[in-house]
């Protein structure tokens, strides 16, 4: 078959292709971005599903508006306002997770060869995503702090970029967060250049002690004119269920529109019943307890994690203890003879009963080798700690 030229410079998920070797029986994972299964509201979203079925059945197994369903995103509306952004219901739609709104971004903003500048390193699937459309993409450096503003500033100017794609609360994968200083520059930056920036935040509910800074969405009515080159995308899968396939996308008229047409022709709208039952559960306030569950078990095991590392694994790795979010990303040091190769450490890591994603897929050009993500929200205390002994073992 001869299929579409855009294909050529797209490869499988480096991520799903290792799942591919999770199969081996007692092999403890720590490469999914999945959250915890166990700490699902079960009964909340079953009682959501009763009660939209029950009551008005009809419009839920429907077909719907490809906006969304009308109660779902006056719900999205007042949870974004209990996080400080103004957002009225018309001002996004509903999309079948946010990876779909990153995709309807890329469908509508990107011709073959336009550039893009990403966080390097960034969201693996965002790669994807972006160059399947003929994205140039170009990486930005981060440190703790999330993007450098200072470098991001420069290759703007250098590359003119149609848009900037940011995760800047526990990025995926760095773990990072965007200071509140940056986020205001980058802000002023796309007011001056006139430069799309995508703020994607799947995580930033999932914090341990202290609230992250407020998002560039509810910082923008503090920069003039900021909220016409600024798209943000949110989702339910990583703080209710990712099986819902819940997500939405907030963004300037114009772009919201396209958006909307593209959907059209991809999937004609969300799952009407997935929606209602996000909206139900909204309505039932359930979901500040079952975050605060959330936030308890990902901070304890991001401690038991940060520890079992120092302890196992000492000077053949460096690390930054996430604040949130699900990763820890972290470099080997290659001291005293040991991996600096963190493929090579993954396959020996494989062989002693342990998993973890190497870096090198989340960088869009130039990676660095050494880097490894580690996510600590699937697997339990005992899990870590074990797995943990057993990365030590695959040092040797």
């Amino acid at each position: 078959m001869q299929f579409a030229q855009r294909l050529q410079n797209v490869e499988t998920s480096a991520i799903r292709e290792l799942f591919k070797l999770l199969g081996k029986p007692g092999i403890i994972s720590f490469a999914g971005g999945f959250p915890d299964p166990a700490l699902f509201d079960v009964e909340g979203i079953a009682a959501a599903s009763e009660a939209v079925l029950k009551n008005n059945p009809g419009p839920v197994l429907q077909y719907g508006a490809t906006e969304g369903y009308q109660p779902l995103r006056e719900g999205i509306s007042r949870f974004m306002a209990g996080k400080g952004s103004t957002v009225t219901p018309e001002g996004l739609i509903v999309t079948t997770g946010s990876q779909q709104a990153l995709d309807l971004i890329g469908k509508c903003m990107i011709s073959p060869g336009d550039k893009v500048i990403v966080e390097a390193p960034t969201f693996l699937a965002t790669i994807q995503c972006f160059r399947l459309y003929g994205a140039h993409i170009i990486g930005a450096p981060i440190d703790a702090d999330g993007v450098d503003v200072d470098r991001l500033e420069a290759l703007m100017k250098e590359h003119q970029p149609k848009l900037v794609y940011l995760i800047p609360t526990f990025g995926n994968p760095s773990g990072a967060t965007l200071s509140l200083e940056r986020r205001k520059r980058i802000l002023e930056i796309a007011v001056r250049t006139r430069t799309l920036v995508v703020e994607d935040d799947p995580y930033g509910e999932l914090y341990f002690d202290q609230a992250p800074p407020a998002s560039m969405l509810a910082l923008s009515d503090g920069v003039p004119g900021s909220r016409d080159w600024l798209a943000h995308c949110g989702s339910f899968s990583k703080i209710l269920s990712p099986g819902l396939r819940v997500g939405w996308m907030i963004a300037p008229p114009e772009l919201l529109a396209k958006a909307t047409m593209c959907k059209q022709f991809s999937d004609a709208h969300t799952s009407n019943l997935t929606q209602a039952i996000c909206a139900h559960y909204l309505t039932q306030d359930r979901l500040g307890d079952t975050l605060a569950v959330v936030r308890q078990t990902y901070a304890e095991r991001a401690r038991v994690m940060a520890q079992a590392l120092r302890r196992e694994l000492g000077d053949a790795i460096d690390f930054n203890a996430p604040q949130g979010g699900m990763f820890f990303w972290a470099r080997l040091t290659g001291m005293n003879g040991q991996p600096a190769q963190a493929a090579e450490f993954a396959k020996r890591a494989i062989d002693q009963g342990v998993a973890f994603v190497p870096g090198a897929p989340f960088y869009a050009h130039d990676p660095d080798l050494a880097t490894l993500r580690l996510s600590f929200a699937t697997a339990d205390v005992a899990k870590i700690e074990e797995g943990m002994a057993r990365l030590k073992l695959a040092l040797a």
